[in-house]
């Protein structure tokens, strides 16, 4: 059954994968940080912005959950777009490294660290894909 992103339960579905990802792991063994995903609706409806977090740590991903409170944490990393560009990502139809550099996802944080980690990222996208994924309805003009 598809779950909807973005979501609390889209995001432990995400973490769940990872974890179960020996590809991941191993791309990953290297990382520390945690970050806050924030997906704007974008489009002409307006609407909230929902805010995903993600401890990833060493080839894990420590916790992972919807955020209600953005001004409970202050992660190292703060990744935000439109859903749009989101879908393209998740679906591997953009490249996460290139959205950056080309600012399609805007970074609050060290992109050079990111930029470091490109098999982590790639691998983080590819699980990405294991989750059924439910998109919101593209809202008309």
């Amino acid at each position: 059954m598809p779950i909807p992103f973005p979501s609390d339960a889209w995001i432990k579905a995400l973490m769940r994968a990872l974890n179960a990802s020996d590809a991941y792991r191993a791309a990953a063994r290297d990382w520390e940080g945690d970050f806050y995903f924030i997906a704007a609706p974008g489009g002409p409806a307006g609407g909230s912005a929902v805010t995903l977090y993600m401890d990833l740590w060493h080839g894990e991903c420590r916790d992972a959950y919807e955020v209600l409170d953005p001004q409970a944490r202050t992660p190292e990393f703060v990744i935000e777009a439109p859903l749009s560009f989101w879908r393209k990502v998740l679906n591997g139809r953009l490249d996460p490294i290139q959205a950056l550099v080309t600012r399609q996802l805007k970074l609050k944080g060290n992109l050079v660290k990111v930029m470091r980690a490109p098999r982590a990222a790639a691998e983080l996208v590819r699980c990405c894909g294991q989750v059924e994924t439910e998109w919101p309805e593209p809202v008309a003009a």
